[in-house]
């Protein structure tokens, strides 16, 4: 049955069927000719799934990310970053990607980080002569990092469905979210040293100060957010709802970006994204009900060690299952569906819980520059107007540096755990 359940589910993805709905049916139908438990069962597991004071966390934080994005915060960020970064050869480039990690630590988003800054820094970059095709490349792996460092969305959901601490996988995905970033900023200045791309601008100390006074607000927000939650001050989730709070005093009576007007389509845009994911999760949750009670985890656990007991060679297949999984699953569906399999397999191999949930939301963060599906690279290509193929062939070394570093992140733990403390 489970076999058909796979089966049913890759037949609806292939006739386009929304991930949700795919989700949900499959294991709808496949309950209805199995004939072992209730229709109204597996509508009750749909419900309790969503029915969930953590994952509150996620429409407040996709609302904090809409007003920071919508009050004025990317172009301070970005003009903060250009005053430190201008100078360097491939400066813009290098702006790219620092101010991602920057507007990451409040949209928790890789589309919203690529859309907020891209819009910005394409047209920047493809004025002072670099590549179209590598600007639009830059902006769509930078915009990955939004899921890496917190806080993120996809750690959230990873942390519900695993029974990991949210807090912990926060503090986990702050030192490999910042080691992405050197590595990306690192091929970005070489490839622009080999191609003498940007560089020459100057701004001195006036104009950090300037700058910096300027972003002061939009850099305290996760200093505010993480701060809280690290202090045992409140929960993710509350700290989801402070950072609304402060997001609408910011851009209301302080940067006064955001007008009265506005509210409704940030309002309006948040439930919209908000209810696409939450209908996910309650698809997913039938799919992993039926999963669970045919005991498809243990079998999967008991075969993988069958195949080996070494966690090395385990990780290696994990690795390559997540990065093709990645390739043709949204991220959200892909931690729904794989994290009830893939976490008793890690705990038998003795991986912490922790370490492999930021393998799997750095592993997957490929998927949003990998084609068909990479949302990235279509948000960044609309924004650019470049061709699909030609942003598709200039994506390929940023997909291979963002593959060295899922392997350097999966076999040293301490980058993960360091923070945490274990």
């Amino acid at each position: 049955m489970a076999t058909l359940l796979f089966f049913i589910l890759i037949l609806l993805f292939l006739i386009n069927v929304p991930v949700a709905i795919a989700l949900g049916m499959s294991a709808t139908l496949v309950f209805i000719i199995q004939d072992s438990v209730p229709i109204i069962a597996v509508m009750q597991r749909m419900f309790n799934s969503v029915d969930s004071f953590p994952l509150l966390a996620i429409p407040f934080f996709i609302l904090a990310g809409k007003l920071m994005e919508s009050g004025g915060i990317s172009r301070r960020l970005i003009h903060l970053a250009n005053v430190i970064f201008g100078r360097v050869r491939g400066g813009l480039g290098l702006v790219s990607i620092m101010a991602c990690a920057f507007f990451a630590a409040i949209s928790g988003s890789a589309a919203a980080t690529t859309a907020a800054v891209g819009s910005l820094l394409i047209p920047a970059m493809v004025k002072k002569g670099y590549d179209k095709s590598f600007a639009t490349a830059i902006q769509a792996t930078g915009g990955t990092v939004g899921i890496m460092i917190p806080p993120s969305v996809p750690l959230v959901l990873f942390g519900v469905i695993a029974g990991v601490s949210i807090s912990d996988l926060f503090i986990a995905g702050i030192i490999p979210g910042l080691f992405v970033v050197a590595s990306l900023m690192l091929l970005v200045y070489f490839v622009s040293l080999v191609k003498g791309y940007g560089g020459g601008e100057k701004f001195g100390f006036k104009d950090f100060l300037l700058a910096f006074k300027d972003a002061f607000l939009a850099l305290l927000m996760p200093v505010i957010i993480l701060g809280g939650i690290y202090g045992g001050v409140f929960t993710p989730t509350e700290a989801a709802v402070v950072a609304v709070v402060y997001g609408l005093i910011v851009g209301l009576f302080i940067y006064r970006e955001i007008k009265w007007k506005d509210l409704s389509e940030i309002f309006s845009s948040s439930i919209v994204i908000t209810s696409v994911i939450m209908f996910i999760i309650a698809g997913a949750s039938a799919f992993g009900y039926f999963l669970t009670r045919e005991r498809v985890p243990a079998k999967m656990t008991e075969m993988m060690l069958g195949v080996t007991d070494n966690w090395i060679i385990a990780l290696l297949i994990i690795n390559l299952l997540l990065l093709v999984v990645g390739v043709f699953l949204e991220t959200a569906a892909a931690i729904i569906i794989l994290t009830p399999i893939l976490v008793p397999i890690a705990q038998a191999m003795g991986i912490d819980l922790v370490h492999f949930g930021i393998i799997m939301i750095v592993n997957l963060a490929i998927g949003f520059i990998t084609p068909p599906v990479g949302i990235n690279l279509f948000v960044a290509s609309n924004i650019a107007g470049t061709k699909f193929e030609s942003l598709v062939r200039a994506i390929i070394p940023f997909i291979i540096m963002m593959i060295v570093n899922v392997l350097i992140i999966s076999f040293i733990p301490s980058i993960s755990l360091f923070l945490v403390g274990k």
